[in-house]
């Protein structure tokens, strides 16, 4: 019985923890570019996660190297806009 239970515990802690992670990062290829991107962001370090994976996924995975310009090597990433016709992406 108590095998039962710990396995049945380590099922439901896997799932939720899968779960979570397919949830958190809707794709670990633009998530991982997209820490780099960010990572020394002048805005808010969380919304500049939230647009560039939006980016990311709209360009098939593109996200420009370094953590600055270099947006000529994702013309997609480069040419999204916002609502105002600014730069989507950082």
């Amino acid at each position: 019985m108590k095998k039962l239970v710990v396995v049945q515990f380590f099922i439901i802690s896997l799932l939720l923890t899968s779960s979570f992670f397919v949830f958190s990062n809707a794709d670990s290829s633009c998530g991982g570019k997209c820490d780099v991107r960010c990572s020394k962001a002048d805005r808010q370090h969380e919304e500049c996660l939230k647009d560039c994976n939006i980016c990311c996924e709209k360009c098939n995975n593109c996200v420009p190297s370094g953590t600055y310009g270099n947006k000529d090597e994702c013309p997609c990433y480069r040419d999204l806009k916002n609502s105002k016709g600014e730069s989507k992406c950082p």
